[in-house]
């Protein structure tokens, strides 16, 4: 009665790999949704405070999206009832994203309800497929449902309190489910879980956080296409316009043109690729999502002021976000080379250079000169790749 009599793991074909199932893709688009939902509430709350209450939502929106990525590594998708649970799961991820831009406001009870009831549905669902036909799996899942048990009180008390007691309460929530992977979700009794415990299908994985970038990236374009149709075209808007569509453009190069195939081949190839997919896609691709939709912020900001004064809100979007990115890709890309990439270090040292001269331009000089940063670092690394194609032959 408490465990599935048939088996809904996939079946593993050594170092091949499933392809990412259409019901995965499918399943993604509710994040699509949060993630627009995220850069709008940023842009609408240009502060100080809105970026910590963004950061805690966006760790949250993270951690529900990344843990069903892990969840489907393990489950056949294509097995009816595993579909059902991925399509009752979006319909509570829609509320989940619907409530992200008053979740600190009205909508705080429903955000908290929605967040809980994602997390016990997969937890409770992987405990029933796994009691029979994986026992170690099954007792990393009845860890991990211990450690979801001990932050839902911080998330429903915290949806009930008022001002800053609310994102202090959320602040410890978000901490917990941060911590936990990093501690191995260790219990008291229950011991610790291991990595090798994770028998993760790394390529999979790879494939999954590879194609979530690119939803980030096409909903940035999607956004900067819908501002720049509202505007009047001047000279200046078409100008912000191309500068913030080379950036993404820059961006997709620079996580496609070496490190998303380089990491996929080196977690394929690993001894411990639960170790790999810890550290290189649940953890550092946080970095990177997180500079996406603060990028997507600066390049709204810059459409629809592109002369004047540059604001401090705008430098740190224009410029904060391709440093996120880089920094993301940066330590993303260390865990398959034996070095930091260099392009990326000196991409981020003129980052931190144009922060010296943001009140000597205007902010679409700004924008121009951060999108020509991230297409030095994209070309830099394509040259190498070519270089090094070429040595190989």
């Amino acid at each position: 009665m408490f465990s599935a009599q048939r088996n809904y793991l996939r079946v593993r074909h050594g170092h091949d790999h499933h392809r990412v199932t259409s019901v995965e893709l499918f399943f993604d688009l509710v994040f699509v949704f949060a993630v627009t939902q995220l850069s709008h509430g940023l842009l609408h709350n240009l502060s100080a405070l809105g970026a910590v209450q963004i950061a805690v939502l966006l760790l949250a929106m993270w951690w529900t999206w990344v843990d069903m990525a892990w969840i489907t590594n393990w489950l056949d998708p294509d097995k009816p009832v595993v579909r059902v649970l991925l399509f009752v799961l979006m319909l509570v991820g829609l509320v989940l994203s619907a409530s992200i831009p008053r979740a600190f406001e009205d909508r705080a009870i429903a955000f908290a309800a929605a967040y809980i009831v994602m997390q016990s549905l997969r937890n409770m669902f992987m405990l029933w497929a796994l009691a029979r036909h994986d026992e170690s799996n099954f007792y990393n899942f009845v860890r991990i449902g211990l450690w979801h048990l001990a932050d839902a009180p911080f998330w429903l008390i915290g949806a009930l309190a008022e001002g800053p007691y609310r994102l202090v309460l959320w602040g410890i929530a978000v901490a917990l489910e941060t911590t936990a992977p990093a501690a191995g979700f260790r219990i008291p009794g229950l011991g610790r879980s291991t990595t090798a415990d994770w028998v993760v299908e790394g390529g999979h994985l790879a494939e999954r956080c590879g194609l979530f970038v690119i939803i980030a990236l096409g909903e940035s374009i999607l956004i900067t296409g819908a501002n720049f149709a509202e505007l009047s075209w001047t000279a200046q808007a078409i100008a912000a316009f191309v500068a913030g569509f080379a950036g993404s453009v820059a961006m997709w190069a620079i996580y496609f043109n070496i490190g998303a195939e380089r990491s996929s081949e080196h977690i394929a190839r690993s001894s411990d690729p639960g170790r790999l997919a810890r550290s290189g896609y649940t953890y550092l691709h946080i970095l990177i999502v997180a500079g996406i939709i603060v990028a997507a912020v600066g390049d709204e900001l810059v459409l629809h002021h592109p002369a004047g004064r540059v604001e401090p809100a705008t430098a740190l979007a224009v410029i904060g976000g391709p440093a996120l990115y880089l920094a993301g890709n940066t330590l993303f890309k260390r865990l398959s080379a034996p070095n930091l990439p260099l392009s990326h270090l000196i991409g981020l040292g003129l980052l931190a250079l144009t922060a010296l001269v943001t009140q000597a331009v205007t902010p679409l000089t700004l924008s121009a000169m951060t999108t020509v940063i991230l297409l030095i670092v994209a070309f830099w690394e394509w040259g190498s790749l070519g270089r090094r194609k070429t040595a190989e032959k």
